[in-house]
Parts: C-alpha cells; sequence; structure tokens
C-alpha cells in the first residue's frame, strides 16, 4: 500500500527534502501519479490530506469539510480509479489541527478523548462520503473503532472498512512525517499513542480493536516492532497491517545516497522482514517501486 499525499494552496508537487522522491501533491499531479502507482501494481493507496496553514484551528474543521483537500482529492481518486484500487484515508485532526494533536484539546490542553471521538466520526463519515473504501483511524483514541463502526453504519456505509491502528508507539522515526504534513505539533503524543518497551499493553489495545469491530489491525512503525507485528498475527482473527514510517525510509535512502548500502536491496530486504513477521499488508513509501522491481 502506498500513503501519498496531497496539499492545498500549491501549484506544483513539493518535494519533502526528508524522504527524497516523496512529495506533496496538487490535486492534478496526485492524479497521475495515483493511476501510475496503481497501473504497477500498487494494492491500495493511503492518502493523507495538507490543508493551507489559515485553513486549521483547533478542531480540525478542514477535515471534516466536503471541499477541505482530503476529502476533494478522495473524489478525485474514486472517480478516476472507480473499484481498480482500495482507496484509503487516515482519519486522523493532527494534519488539521493548528496544534497539531490527534485530536480535540481541554480547557487544560489535554486530548479529550470522548469530544475527539465525535470528530472522528464526522471525519470517517466524510471521508466515505468521498469515496474512501477504507478509514483508518490513527489517533489511538479509546473507543475510536467503535464509535467510527456505529457512525458509519448509521449513515449508510456499512460497507466501509474500518483499519484500526492499534498499536501505535510514541516513536521517534516520525519526524520525516512531520515534515510530509507541515505539522503544527509543540511537544509530543506520549499520553495516547504507546509506550516503546510496553508489548503487553500493545497487545492489549490490538484486541481492544478487534472486540470493537476492527476489519483490520495495525502496528506502527515496523521494523522496530516486528516482535508486535508477529505476536499480533498469532492470535489476530483479521489481516494484519504494519506502516513501513517515514524514519525506516529515510535513513535507508539517505545511507544509500552516501553509497553505504544498496537501496533496492535494502528496501526490498526490509520488506521481506516484514511480511515475514506475519504483516499481511505492508504500508511503505517503496510501493510503487518495489511493485515495479518485483514485476
Amino acid at each position: 500500500m502506498l500513503p501519498m499525499f496531497v496539499a492545498d494552496g500549491i501549484d506544483e508537487p513539493a518535494p519533502i527534502a526528508s524522504m527524497p522522491g516523496v512529495v506533496q501533491h496538487t490535486r492534478e499531479s496526485l492524479r497521475a501519479a495515483a493511476a501510475d502507482a496503481v497501473s504497477a501494481g500498487v494494492g491500495g493507496l493511503m492518502l493523507f490530506g495538507v490543508p493551507r496553514a489559515e485553513d486549521k484551528d483547533a478542531a480540525g474543521s478542514a477535515g471534516v469539510n466536503p471541499d477541505g483537500i482530503l476529502n476533494v482529492a478522495l473524489r478525485d481518486l474514486a472517480k478516476d480509479l472507480g473499484d481498480a484500487t482500495v482507496l484509503m484515508a487516515d482519519t486522523c485532526l493532527d494534519e488539521f489541527t493548528d496544534h497539531g494533536h490527534c485530536g480535540v484539546l481541554d480547557e487544560r490542553g489535554r486530548v479529550d478523548n470522548d469530544a475527539t471521538l465525535k470528530r472522528y466520526v464526522e471525519l470517517a463519515v466524510a471521508q466515505a462520503d468521498s469515496g474512501a473504501h477504507v478509514v483508518g483511524p490513527s489517533g489511538m483514541m479509546d473507543g475510536q473503532v467503535g464509535a467510527i463502526r456505529d457512525g458509519l453504519d448509521a449513515a449508510g456505509h456499512r460497507d466501509v472498512v474500518i483499519l484500526a491502528y492499534a498499536a501505535k508507539f510514541a516513536s521517534a522515526f516520525y519526524g520525516p512525517f512531520r515534515e510530509a504534513v507541515s505539522s503544527s505539533l509543540s511537544g509530543d503524543r506520549h499520553t495516547y499513542q504507546q509506550e516503546p518497551g510496553n508489548a503487553r499493553e500493545a497487545l492489549r489495545e490490538v484486541q481492544l480493536d478487534l472486540d470493537e469491530g476492527a476489519d483490520i489491525v495495525m502496528v506502527k512503525p515496523a521494523l522496530g516492532y516486528l516482535d508486535i507485528v508477529s505476536a499480533a498475527a498469532a492470535t489476530s482473527t483479521v489481516p494484519v497491517a504494519a506502516y513501513q514510517v517515514s524514519g525506516e525510509y529515510a535513513m535507508i535512502c539517505a545511507a544509500a545516497a552516501n553509497g553505504w548500502i544498496d537501496e533496492r536491496a535494502a528496501a526490498l530486504e526490509s520488506l521481506t522482514s516484514i511480511r515475514r513477521a506475519g504483516a499481511d499488508i505492508v504500508l511503505t513509501y517503496w510501493a510503487a517501486g518495489a511493485a515495479n522491481w518485483l514485476s
């Protein structure tokens, strides 16, 4: 699966310096790149929206707005590609909030779990209305899967799949992604993402999402957490996904640029290790490249 970024207010694709070969797309360049990726054999697309700075607010309203960049881009790809691929959307507020957190903040500046769930339902329904086959709640809020399932069903989207970020760790490997989505975050997300050393809690979170009706459960990051991927795969009743995140991608690219390793060989080896650990689905910025290498 290929993660892709689409940005509002730009006239041409904007390269992401920390992620060689990855860009913030315009709507038109996204359409072309998505068609190329699907033709290459990529199994699906995960779309992230990057609004203009002036459109961000405390509640992440641009994510819910039918005319917001993520929702219009979903409609573009749904029109272009139909059912030729699996169209996925990131169902989170962090790209759209002026504070950069994944949820609504209370009067003390803390993420309000229950208030955030209401926004996640609105996000998911807006994305499904726009053509997403899969919504991906990535904020690690308690109860997010159950709330979204109820909201989607009530809105007539019973067939829309929920890919739950079930074990998302407070990782140092997200740095380049923050550039990719022009994050406004100040501080960290340790209060709602998983502690890297706590495997038991991570697996408990996976089970809670399964109990709430998740159709796919995901571990993020991938390479540093292959033990969690393996343990989840051993017990999960649904497919297990793993996200090879921006920092994992950037490290291999940087080493290859210095001539220290072979990028293609290292990328394929890393992807093989994720599959070997038990992941049924892998999100990776090498998806299009790997599809071409393996064809």
